[in-house]
């Protein structure tokens, strides 16, 4: 049986260029006794993997070696087995890699229930689902009444974050950068206000919105966007701190935002990822379907077919042109 992999050739500079990559096609060998072979459907590509690509030491996670298979999260089915713990047909997730085919330990990875289409554990029920509710409502402490802000709002995490609030009756303004995307978020997802960082005055239509300031802010980007929040928040506010994406290619280091505004409003800013939770995903997922069963969560896949494809694909998560949460097709259900 041949698989195709991706290996990291490179530590990118700036950009992702294609040339970072090496594809890899190999006969597999028989399967070891106690694992099973997975064959790849949906790979997830996720803005955290441009730090894993660096040769940073000091982060969450180790670089990945050069010339080895580039990581991702994904989903798949068992193939063949050589375990009583997984059986043919059973649905899995895990850091499979950029990989047709994985063979894994059954501690590797997690069964997916088979009561949903497999794509949405690629959002919703995915990484990414886990992300928004655990740094909205074990970071922020939301309550009812109060006023959020999300940057990165049209995202995979930051979509599902504003959604959350509004179900449970926040008062919600996202950050964008289209006008399409702020449409997608006031017209179908309920936000009640959408700012277009690319053309839109920042610090002013945040402080417009909620003239008494933020209560809490969930932060994607970095950059103006994170200033314009920074600078609205109420005294003794919450931020959430996910990502900072804007950042992640750059060769020079950020000029912003200003942060004195931490110790004059007092506020609580918070860093988290979800490695630190792997533990609790069945359970986080868990609460994140309640609110998908009352059909207060809407999401959207941007699909890109062939794994072949994932090394220039990467970087629409960096330059913006995608819509939902990005995601390659390695093969059919």
């Amino acid at each position: 049986m041949q698989n195709q992999r991706i290996l990291l050739a490179a530590r990118p500079i700036g950009d992702i260029k294609p040339t970072d990559f090496e594809a890899r096609t190999e006969t597999l060998e028989a399967l070891e006794e106690g694992k099973a072979r997975i064959r790849v459907v949906y790979l997830s590509l996720d803005p955290a993997m441009r730090g894993w690509m660096s040769a940073d030491e000091n982060s969450y996670v180790p670089p990945i070696p050069l010339g080895s298979t580039m990581r991702g999260i994904a989903t798949g089915i068992v193939a063949q087995s050589k375990t009583d713990k997984l059986k043919e047909g059973d649905w899995v997730s895990g850091f499979l890699g950029w990989t047709q085919y994985a063979d894994v330990a059954p501690e590797e990875v997690n069964v997916l229930p088979q009561a949903v289409p497999m794509d949405a554990y690629m959002g919703v029920l995915g990484l990414a689902g886990a992300t928004a509710y655990c740094g909205y409502k074990e970071i922020l402490e939301p309550q009812a009444g109060q006023t959020l802000c999300v940057t990165g709002a049209a995202g995979s995490v930051g979509s599902l974050v504003g959604q959350m609030a509004k179900a449970d009756g926040l008062k919600v303004i996202g950050i964008a950068g289209s006008e399409e995307k702020c449409k997608w978020l006031t017209d179908e997802l309920g936000f009640d206000a959408a700012l277009n960082y690319k053309t839109d005055n920042l610090m002013k239509g945040i402080h417009d919105f909620a003239p008494d300031g933020l209560d809490i802010h969930f932060e994607n980007v970095g950059g103006a966007p994170f200033q314009a929040a920074l600078y609205n928040m109420k005294a003794h506010g919450k931020i959430a701190l996910c990502g900072l994406i804007s950042t992640y290619n750059s060769t020079e280091a950020p000029s912003g935002p200003e942060l004195s505004a931490m110790i004059k409003k007092r506020l609580t800013m918070k860093g988290f990822v979800m490695t630190d939770h792997w533990h609790r995903f069945g359970e986080i997922l868990g609460k994140v379907g309640e609110y998908l069963g009352k059909g207060q969560l809407k999401y959207r896949l941007d699909v890109v077919e062939g794994l072949e494809n994932a090394p220039t694909a990467i970087n629409k998560l960096f330059d913006g042109s995608n819509k939902g949460k990005l995601t390659i097709k390695v093969s059919e259900l």
